[in-house]
């Protein structure tokens, strides 16, 4: 049997009710979460349920475009993102097989591919 821990957050923003700084969708310390690492990052809303679940080469282009993008799963529910965790991991077989996984174990509620609990 294969044991998979989730990993700690190596990066955790959350929202800003009333950013008083340059700000990206509410997220003032956005620019923590690195722009050229590669890992995967989840996003939860007030209640701390599991929304969505992605990885990336390129880690903050990449969330920036689930805030942008008008094909975004998220689209419909940008605003209820209250939280970011950011993950990283330079190894792409890594970072699918912990995406799998924690979308399915933790069963995020917007991703559509790679779910097997329904």
């Amino acid at each position: 049997m294969i044991s998979i821990t989730i990993p700690t957050p190596d990066v955790s923003i959350t929202k800003q009710s009333n950013p008083q700084l340059s700000h990206i969708y509410g997220f003032t310390d956005f620019i923590q979460i690195p722009r050229d690492k590669g890992g995967f990052f989840m996003f939860y809303n007030a209640k701390d349920e599991l929304l969505f679940v992605g990885k990336a080469r390129k880690l903050r282009p990449r969330i920036k475009k689930h805030f942008e993008d008008t094909v975004s799963v998220m689209k419909n529910y940008r605003d209820e993102v209250t939280k970011i965790e950011v993950c990283i991991n330079e190894d792409p077989v890594e970072r699918e097989i912990y995406e799998t996984y924690i979308l399915n174990k933790l069963k995020a509620k917007y991703n559509v591919e790679k779910v097997l609990y329904k």
